[in-house]
């Protein structure tokens, strides 16, 4: 299985790229996992709605045009799943010929519209709020953890 890992920003702190690199590592066993960060738009300190949405627009747009295969948008309207569950959803994906799943991490506001209507599933990690960093690092962890729970891997407990 491909997959396309597509965030807005770059992880800053030392202890998150250390535990993104951890879990890319153990990923390799499972799946080619490619990794496109795209910029953030930036935008004033206190930004208007107008300014927002512009932001997210562009975004958008750059990161459909990186999008293979399923996607799969991390975003807050999403449909919680267990790792049982999400670990089931990549079998099915994989069982129904779709070798290619981009996962979407937005920028600190979120996704476009345009990516939620393109996405072929909206996933939410909980109903807590994440920076956008560490929904990716926490990503990675679940990919583990479901590629554990496919193999009968002792991780998952």
């Amino acid at each position: 299985m491909q997959i396309e890992l597509i965030t807005v920003g770059k992880l800053k702190e030392a202890w998150l790229r250390e535990a993104y690199a951890e879990y890319e590592k153990r990923l390799s066993r499972y799946c080619r996992l490619n990794l496109t960060e795209l910029n953030e738009s930036r935008l004033p300190d206190a930004p208007s709605a107008a300014e927002i949405s512009a932001a997210l627009q562009t975004e958008g747009k750059a990161i459909l045009s990186c999008c293979r295969g399923k996607i799969i948008a991390m975003c807050i309207e999403g449909k919680e799943r267990s790792s049982e569950e999400f670990a089931e959803l990549l079998h099915e994906t994989a069982v129904a010929g779709d070798s290619t799943v981009s996962f979407v991490i937005g920028s600190s506001f979120g996704l476009s519209d345009e990516v939620k209507k393109r996405a072929d599933l909206r996933f939410s990690m909980s109903k807590m709020t994440f920076t956008h960093q560490i929904a990716r690092v926490l990503l990675m962890e679940q990919l583990y953890r479901a590629f554990q729970i496919q193999t009968g891997g002792k991780y998952h407990k």
